[in-house]
Protein backbone atom coordinates (compact mmCIF):
# COMPACT_ATOMS: atom_id res chain seq x y z
CA UNK A 1 0.00 0.00 0.00
CA UNK A 2 1.12 3.30 -0.82
CA UNK A 3 1.53 5.85 1.70
CA UNK A 4 2.44 9.87 1.99
CA UNK A 5 2.58 10.17 5.68
CA UNK A 6 1.92 14.49 6.67
CA UNK A 7 4.58 15.96 7.64
CA UNK A 8 2.52 16.33 11.31
CA UNK A 9 2.58 12.47 11.50
CA UNK A 10 6.12 12.06 10.48
CA UNK A 11 7.05 13.75 13.90
CA UNK A 12 4.81 10.85 15.74
CA UNK A 13 7.26 8.81 17.75
CA UNK A 14 6.14 5.52 15.70
CA UNK A 15 5.74 6.90 12.12
CA UNK A 16 8.18 4.68 10.84
CA UNK A 17 6.98 1.58 12.39
CA UNK A 18 3.36 2.61 11.11
CA UNK A 19 4.57 3.69 7.78
CA UNK A 20 6.54 -0.11 7.94
CA UNK A 21 2.71 -1.84 8.80
CA UNK A 22 0.66 0.82 6.36
CA UNK A 23 3.20 -0.46 3.09
CA UNK A 24 2.88 -4.00 4.23
CA UNK A 25 -0.81 -4.37 3.42
CA UNK A 26 -1.46 -5.58 -0.26
CA UNK A 27 -5.70 -4.87 0.98
CA UNK A 28 -6.38 -8.16 -0.13
CA UNK A 29 -9.36 -8.47 2.31
CA UNK A 30 -8.77 -12.06 3.70
CA UNK A 31 -8.79 -10.35 6.99
CA UNK A 32 -12.42 -9.29 6.69
CA UNK A 33 -13.28 -13.36 6.84
CA UNK A 34 -12.27 -13.67 10.30
CA UNK A 35 -12.71 -10.60 11.56
CA UNK A 36 -15.62 -10.67 13.74
CA UNK A 37 -16.80 -7.23 14.26
CA UNK A 38 -17.06 -7.08 10.29
CA UNK A 39 -19.34 -10.87 10.18
CA UNK A 40 -22.05 -8.85 13.18
CA UNK A 41 -21.83 -5.28 10.99
CA UNK A 42 -20.74 -6.06 7.38
CA UNK A 43 -19.49 -2.48 6.94
CA UNK A 44 -15.74 -3.03 5.71
CA UNK A 45 -14.95 -0.36 8.24
CA UNK A 46 -15.81 -2.36 10.75
CA UNK A 47 -12.87 -4.38 9.74
CA UNK A 48 -9.13 -4.48 9.79
CA UNK A 49 -8.70 -3.84 5.79
CA UNK A 50 -11.18 -0.32 6.37
CA UNK A 51 -9.99 0.43 9.62
CA UNK A 52 -5.95 0.33 8.13
CA UNK A 53 -7.38 2.48 5.45
CA UNK A 54 -8.74 5.11 8.54
CA UNK A 55 -5.86 4.67 10.23
CA UNK A 56 -3.96 5.92 7.14
CA UNK A 57 -6.00 8.73 6.21
CA UNK A 58 -5.54 10.11 9.96
CA UNK A 59 -1.83 9.71 9.38
CA UNK A 60 -2.16 11.61 6.01
CA UNK A 61 -3.81 14.43 7.63
CA UNK A 62 -7.46 13.90 6.29
CA UNK A 63 -9.77 14.82 8.54
CA UNK A 64 -10.59 13.05 12.21
CA UNK A 65 -14.05 12.68 12.95
CA UNK A 66 -15.89 10.61 15.55
CA UNK A 67 -16.73 8.15 12.89
CA UNK A 68 -13.16 7.37 12.91
CA UNK A 69 -12.99 6.71 16.15
CA UNK A 70 -16.37 4.27 16.12
CA UNK A 71 -15.07 2.29 14.08
CA UNK A 72 -11.14 2.34 15.46
CA UNK A 73 -13.07 1.67 19.06
CA UNK A 74 -15.18 -1.35 17.75
CA UNK A 75 -12.23 -3.63 16.82
CA UNK A 76 -11.52 -6.41 19.51
CA UNK A 77 -7.90 -6.79 19.58
CA UNK A 78 -8.64 -10.23 18.69
CA UNK A 79 -5.57 -10.66 16.12
CA UNK A 80 -7.33 -13.06 14.05
CA UNK A 81 -6.70 -10.73 11.20
CA UNK A 82 -2.79 -11.40 11.64
CA UNK A 83 -3.23 -15.40 11.81
CA UNK A 84 -5.34 -15.05 8.76
CA UNK A 85 -3.19 -12.43 6.75
CA UNK A 86 -0.57 -13.30 4.39
CA UNK A 87 1.53 -10.35 3.98
CA UNK A 88 2.17 -10.99 7.75
CA UNK A 89 0.45 -6.72 8.34
CA UNK A 90 1.35 -6.16 12.26
CA UNK A 91 -2.14 -4.93 12.90
CA UNK A 92 -2.56 -4.47 16.44
CA UNK A 93 0.37 -2.36 16.77
CA UNK A 94 -0.85 -0.17 13.55
CA UNK A 95 -4.44 0.22 15.89
CA UNK A 96 -2.55 1.09 18.73
CA UNK A 97 -0.57 4.09 16.62
CA UNK A 98 -3.67 5.26 14.76
CA UNK A 99 -6.28 5.09 18.05
CA UNK A 100 -3.58 7.20 20.16
CA UNK A 101 -3.44 10.25 17.19
CA UNK A 102 -7.22 9.66 17.04
CA UNK A 103 -7.88 9.90 20.72
CA UNK A 104 -5.89 13.68 20.78
CA UNK A 105 -8.35 14.97 17.82
CA UNK A 106 -12.19 13.99 19.07
CA UNK A 107 -13.03 14.44 22.37
CA UNK A 108 -15.42 11.72 23.82
CA UNK A 109 -18.79 12.95 25.01
CA UNK A 110 -18.56 12.85 29.25
CA UNK A 111 -20.07 9.40 29.87
CA UNK A 112 -17.38 8.19 27.46
CA UNK A 113 -14.65 9.31 29.85
CA UNK A 114 -16.09 8.78 33.00
CA UNK A 115 -16.35 5.32 32.38
CA UNK A 116 -12.69 5.09 30.89
CA UNK A 117 -11.35 6.84 33.78
CA UNK A 118 -13.58 4.60 35.91
CA UNK A 119 -12.38 1.68 34.51
CA UNK A 120 -8.56 2.64 34.87
CA UNK A 121 -8.81 3.72 38.44
CA UNK A 122 -10.41 0.64 39.35
CA UNK A 123 -9.19 -2.63 37.16
CA UNK A 124 -5.50 -2.19 38.34
CA UNK A 125 -5.80 -1.83 41.45
CA UNK A 126 -6.36 -5.36 43.19
CA UNK A 127 -7.54 -4.45 46.87
CA UNK A 128 -9.85 -1.82 45.70
CA UNK A 129 -11.40 -3.68 42.51
CA UNK A 130 -11.58 -6.62 45.47
CA UNK A 131 -13.56 -4.66 48.03
CA UNK A 132 -15.84 -2.98 45.09
CA UNK A 133 -16.27 -7.13 44.16
CA UNK A 134 -17.41 -7.95 47.65
CA UNK A 135 -19.68 -5.09 47.86
CA UNK A 136 -21.14 -5.66 44.53
CA UNK A 137 -22.07 -9.34 45.64
CA UNK A 138 -23.78 -7.84 48.99
CA UNK A 139 -25.80 -5.32 46.69
CA UNK A 140 -26.18 -7.44 43.46
CA UNK A 141 -30.28 -7.19 43.07
CA UNK A 142 -29.70 -3.61 43.02
CA UNK A 143 -26.57 -3.52 40.12
CA UNK A 144 -27.54 -2.76 36.35
CA UNK A 145 -27.60 -6.52 34.77
CA UNK A 146 -24.58 -5.91 32.70
CA UNK A 147 -22.42 -5.26 36.20
CA UNK A 148 -24.53 -8.29 38.04
CA UNK A 149 -23.03 -10.48 34.93
CA UNK A 150 -19.51 -9.67 35.98
CA UNK A 151 -19.66 -11.04 39.38
CA UNK A 152 -18.77 -14.21 39.70
CA UNK A 153 -21.72 -17.11 40.68
CA UNK A 154 -19.91 -19.00 42.69
CA UNK A 155 -16.23 -18.31 43.65
CA UNK A 156 -13.88 -21.43 44.38
CA UNK A 157 -11.92 -20.07 47.29
CA UNK A 158 -8.30 -20.14 47.00
CA UNK A 159 -6.54 -23.49 48.61
CA UNK A 160 -3.23 -22.95 50.43
CA UNK A 161 0.01 -22.47 48.01
CA UNK A 162 3.23 -24.78 48.74
CA UNK A 163 5.92 -22.62 50.39
CA UNK A 164 8.78 -22.35 48.04
CA UNK A 165 11.13 -25.37 48.70
CA UNK A 166 12.52 -26.15 44.88
CA UNK A 167 15.20 -25.56 43.32
CA UNK A 168 13.46 -24.57 40.15
CA UNK A 169 11.80 -21.57 40.75
CA UNK A 170 9.43 -19.52 38.47
CA UNK A 171 7.61 -16.04 39.08
CA UNK A 172 3.96 -15.61 38.33
CA UNK A 173 2.45 -12.48 37.99
CA UNK A 174 -0.79 -12.28 39.89
CA UNK A 175 -3.13 -10.23 37.95
CA UNK A 176 -6.08 -7.27 38.67
CA UNK A 177 -9.27 -9.19 38.64
CA UNK A 178 -8.18 -12.44 39.10
CA UNK A 179 -7.36 -12.87 42.35
CA UNK A 180 -11.33 -11.53 42.94
CA UNK A 181 -12.84 -12.76 40.39
CA UNK A 182 -11.42 -16.38 40.32
CA UNK A 183 -9.35 -16.73 43.24
CA UNK A 184 -8.18 -19.88 42.85
CA UNK A 185 -6.78 -19.88 39.62
CA UNK A 186 -3.24 -19.02 40.51
CA UNK A 187 -3.24 -20.96 43.89
CA UNK A 188 -4.18 -24.32 41.72
CA UNK A 189 -1.32 -23.44 39.34
CA UNK A 190 1.03 -23.38 42.21
CA UNK A 191 0.08 -26.42 43.70
CA UNK A 192 0.21 -28.35 40.38
CA UNK A 193 3.68 -26.83 39.75
CA UNK A 194 4.56 -27.72 43.14
CA UNK A 195 4.15 -31.48 42.23
CA UNK A 196 6.62 -31.23 39.07
CA UNK A 197 9.48 -29.53 41.22
CA UNK A 198 9.05 -26.10 40.57
CA UNK A 199 8.16 -23.53 42.97
CA UNK A 200 6.39 -20.34 42.44
CA UNK A 201 8.05 -17.15 44.29
CA UNK A 202 6.21 -14.05 45.25
CA UNK A 203 7.09 -10.28 43.48
CA UNK A 204 5.07 -8.36 45.87
CA UNK A 205 5.84 -4.71 44.09
CA UNK A 206 4.73 -6.24 40.30
CA UNK A 207 0.93 -5.07 39.72
CA UNK A 208 -0.77 -4.73 36.61
CA UNK A 209 0.47 -5.58 33.41
CA UNK A 210 -0.50 -2.40 32.10
CA UNK A 211 -2.85 -3.18 29.48
CA UNK A 212 -6.24 -1.51 30.66
CA UNK A 213 -4.24 1.49 30.92
CA UNK A 214 -2.07 1.08 27.40
CA UNK A 215 -5.67 -0.04 25.06
CA UNK A 216 -7.77 2.76 26.91
CA UNK A 217 -5.27 4.94 25.46
CA UNK A 218 -3.71 6.09 28.44
CA UNK A 219 -0.17 4.22 26.67
CA UNK A 220 2.21 6.14 28.30
CA UNK A 221 0.69 4.73 32.05
CA UNK A 222 0.70 1.33 30.40
CA UNK A 223 4.54 1.74 30.07
CA UNK A 224 4.79 3.21 33.19
CA UNK A 225 3.40 0.10 35.14
CA UNK A 226 5.36 -1.99 32.79
CA UNK A 227 8.63 -0.56 34.13
CA UNK A 228 7.51 -0.48 37.37
CA UNK A 229 7.11 -4.76 36.64
CA UNK A 230 10.24 -4.73 34.92
CA UNK A 231 11.62 -3.37 38.56
CA UNK A 232 9.56 -6.02 40.71
CA UNK A 233 10.70 -8.86 38.80
CA UNK A 234 14.35 -7.92 37.88
CA UNK A 235 15.86 -9.39 41.38
CA UNK A 236 14.14 -13.05 41.03
CA UNK A 237 15.52 -13.15 37.28
CA UNK A 238 19.12 -11.93 38.21
CA UNK A 239 18.28 -14.99 41.05
CA UNK A 240 17.76 -17.79 38.45
CA UNK A 241 13.81 -17.64 38.21
CA UNK A 242 13.49 -19.57 34.69
CA UNK A 243 10.15 -17.74 34.00
CA UNK A 244 7.49 -15.46 34.32
CA UNK A 245 4.26 -17.55 33.96
CA UNK A 246 0.96 -15.71 33.07
CA UNK A 247 -2.65 -17.95 33.98
CA UNK A 248 -4.63 -15.12 32.43
CA UNK A 249 -3.41 -14.97 28.46
CA UNK A 250 -4.52 -11.53 27.96
CA UNK A 251 -1.59 -10.82 30.39
CA UNK A 252 0.44 -12.79 28.98
CA UNK A 253 0.29 -11.47 25.40
CA UNK A 254 0.86 -8.05 27.18
CA UNK A 255 3.90 -8.98 28.89
CA UNK A 256 5.56 -10.69 25.73
CA UNK A 257 5.16 -6.90 23.80
CA UNK A 258 7.10 -5.36 26.38
CA UNK A 259 10.23 -5.90 24.59
CA UNK A 260 9.21 -4.13 21.59
CA UNK A 261 7.30 -1.13 23.62
CA UNK A 262 10.06 -0.22 25.26
CA UNK A 263 12.29 -0.96 23.17
CA UNK A 264 13.42 2.85 22.48
CA UNK A 265 13.60 3.14 26.06
CA UNK A 266 17.47 3.46 26.56
CA UNK A 267 17.23 2.51 30.34
CA UNK A 268 14.64 -0.56 30.34
CA UNK A 269 15.15 -1.78 26.15
CA UNK A 270 17.24 -4.66 27.22
CA UNK A 271 15.58 -5.37 30.38
CA UNK A 272 12.42 -5.73 29.01
CA UNK A 273 13.50 -7.79 26.19
CA UNK A 274 14.48 -10.37 28.69
CA UNK A 275 11.78 -9.84 30.81
CA UNK A 276 9.98 -10.50 27.29
CA UNK A 277 11.41 -13.86 26.59
CA UNK A 278 10.78 -14.84 30.26
CA UNK A 279 7.38 -14.56 29.83
CA UNK A 280 5.59 -18.20 29.63
CA UNK A 281 1.84 -18.82 29.52
CA UNK A 282 1.15 -21.49 32.09
CA UNK A 283 0.69 -24.51 29.60
CA UNK A 284 3.71 -23.44 27.82
CA UNK A 285 5.68 -24.86 31.26
CA UNK A 286 3.22 -27.96 31.82
CA UNK A 287 3.63 -29.29 28.37
CA UNK A 288 7.24 -29.99 28.13
CA UNK A 289 7.46 -31.54 31.94
CA UNK A 290 6.75 -35.23 32.74
CA UNK A 291 2.82 -34.61 33.14
CA UNK A 292 2.22 -38.77 34.01
CA UNK A 293 3.71 -37.94 36.73
CA UNK A 294 0.44 -36.15 38.22
CA UNK A 295 -1.05 -39.30 38.02
CA UNK A 296 -4.64 -37.77 36.51
CA UNK A 297 -6.70 -39.07 34.82
CA UNK A 298 -9.58 -36.23 34.13
CA UNK A 299 -12.76 -37.60 34.10
CA UNK A 300 -15.13 -34.53 32.71
CA UNK A 301 -16.00 -33.73 29.40
CA UNK A 302 -14.85 -30.75 28.79
CA UNK A 303 -15.12 -27.34 26.20
CA UNK A 304 -12.00 -25.98 25.91
CA UNK A 305 -12.47 -21.84 24.90
CA UNK A 306 -9.76 -20.59 23.40
CA UNK A 307 -8.98 -17.02 24.25
CA UNK A 308 -7.77 -15.04 21.14
CA UNK A 309 -4.34 -14.11 23.58
CA UNK A 310 -3.81 -17.03 23.46
CA UNK A 311 -4.25 -18.34 19.83
CA UNK A 312 -3.61 -15.33 17.61
CA UNK A 313 -0.99 -13.21 19.81
CA UNK A 314 0.87 -15.81 21.65
CA UNK A 315 0.42 -18.47 18.82
CA UNK A 316 -0.56 -21.23 21.32
CA UNK A 317 -3.74 -22.51 19.90
CA UNK A 318 -4.27 -26.49 20.74
CA UNK A 319 -1.50 -26.20 23.28
CA UNK A 320 -3.91 -26.45 26.22
CA UNK A 321 -6.44 -29.19 24.59
CA UNK A 322 -3.21 -31.26 24.01
CA UNK A 323 -2.00 -31.14 27.76
CA UNK A 324 -5.85 -31.67 28.51
CA UNK A 325 -5.90 -34.58 26.50
CA UNK A 326 -2.68 -36.04 27.74
CA UNK A 327 -4.02 -35.86 31.55
CA UNK A 328 -7.18 -38.22 30.55
CA UNK A 329 -10.06 -35.27 29.61
CA UNK A 330 -12.70 -35.84 27.36
CA UNK A 331 -12.82 -32.64 25.07
CA UNK A 332 -15.36 -31.92 22.31
CA UNK A 333 -15.12 -30.41 19.06
CA UNK A 334 -16.02 -26.60 19.14
CA UNK A 335 -17.04 -25.01 15.49
CA UNK A 336 -15.44 -22.04 14.78
CA UNK A 337 -12.96 -21.80 17.95
CA UNK A 338 -10.61 -19.26 16.59
CA UNK A 339 -13.77 -16.78 17.27
CA UNK A 340 -13.27 -13.87 19.59
CA UNK A 341 -15.95 -14.50 22.56
CA UNK A 342 -16.61 -10.85 22.69
CA UNK A 343 -14.81 -10.10 26.45
CA UNK A 344 -11.69 -8.61 24.91
CA UNK A 345 -10.73 -6.55 28.19
CA UNK A 346 -12.63 -4.01 28.84
CA UNK A 347 -14.81 -4.08 25.69
CA UNK A 348 -17.53 -5.85 26.99
CA UNK A 349 -17.88 -2.78 29.28
CA UNK A 350 -17.08 -0.47 26.42
CA UNK A 351 -19.17 -2.44 23.51
CA UNK A 352 -21.88 -3.96 25.43
CA UNK A 353 -23.97 -4.89 22.42
CA UNK A 354 -21.45 -5.95 20.51
CA UNK A 355 -19.83 -8.36 23.04
CA UNK A 356 -23.20 -10.07 24.09
CA UNK A 357 -23.84 -11.06 20.29
CA UNK A 358 -20.17 -11.96 20.21
CA UNK A 359 -20.59 -13.86 23.63
CA UNK A 360 -23.64 -15.74 22.87
CA UNK A 361 -22.68 -16.75 19.55
CA UNK A 362 -19.35 -18.39 21.21
CA UNK A 363 -21.25 -19.83 23.80
CA UNK A 364 -23.10 -21.82 21.37
CA UNK A 365 -20.91 -23.11 19.60
CA UNK A 366 -19.24 -23.89 22.97
CA UNK A 367 -21.90 -25.49 24.11
CA UNK A 368 -22.57 -27.98 20.76
CA UNK A 369 -20.66 -30.83 22.05
CA UNK A 370 -22.89 -30.89 25.79
CA UNK A 371 -20.14 -30.49 27.42
CA UNK A 372 -20.29 -30.24 31.52
CA UNK A 373 -17.84 -27.35 32.03
CA UNK A 374 -16.42 -25.49 29.34
CA UNK A 375 -12.42 -24.35 30.24
CA UNK A 376 -10.89 -21.27 29.58
CA UNK A 377 -7.05 -19.74 29.56
CA UNK A 378 -8.15 -15.95 30.38
CA UNK A 379 -10.11 -14.44 33.07
CA UNK A 380 -11.32 -12.18 31.05
CA UNK A 381 -13.31 -14.60 29.03
CA UNK A 382 -14.01 -16.73 31.81
CA UNK A 383 -15.79 -13.87 33.42
CA UNK A 384 -17.69 -13.12 30.11
CA UNK A 385 -19.07 -16.32 29.37
CA UNK A 386 -19.77 -17.37 32.71
CA UNK A 387 -21.88 -14.02 33.29
CA UNK A 388 -24.59 -15.59 30.96
CA UNK A 389 -25.07 -18.06 33.59
CA UNK A 390 -25.27 -21.26 31.35
CA UNK A 391 -22.87 -23.77 31.34
CA UNK A 392 -20.16 -22.93 34.18
CA UNK A 393 -16.85 -21.78 32.81
CA UNK A 394 -13.39 -22.03 35.14
CA UNK A 395 -10.05 -21.55 33.95
CA UNK A 396 -8.46 -25.24 33.16
CA UNK A 397 -5.96 -25.28 35.93
CA UNK A 398 -8.60 -25.95 38.23
CA UNK A 399 -9.72 -28.57 36.62
CA UNK A 400 -6.42 -30.54 36.48
CA UNK A 401 -5.73 -29.46 40.31
CA UNK A 402 -8.98 -30.51 41.70
CA UNK A 403 -8.04 -33.82 39.61
CA UNK A 404 -4.77 -34.51 41.93
CA UNK A 405 -7.10 -34.79 44.62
Amino acid sequence: MQTNLSEQAKRLPRAEEAERILRACVHCGFCTATCPTYQLLGDELDGPRGRIYLIKQVLEGQEVTAKTQLHLDRCLSCRNCETTCPSGVDYHNLLDIGRAVVEEYVPRPLGERMLRSGLRAVVPRPKLFKALTRAGQVFRPLLPENLQNKLPRQPHPAKPRPEPHHARRVLMLEGCVQPSLSPNTNAAAARVLDRLGISVIAAPQAGCCGAVDYHLNAQEQGLERARRNIDAWWPAIEAGAEAIVQTASGCGAFVRDYGHMLENDPQYAAKAKRVSELALDLVEVLRKEPLERLGIRGDKRLAFHCPCTLQHAQKLGGAVEDVLKRLGFDLTSVPDSHLCCGSAGTYSLTQPELSRQLRDRKLDALESGKPEVIVTANIGCQTHLDGAGRTPVRHWIELVEEALN
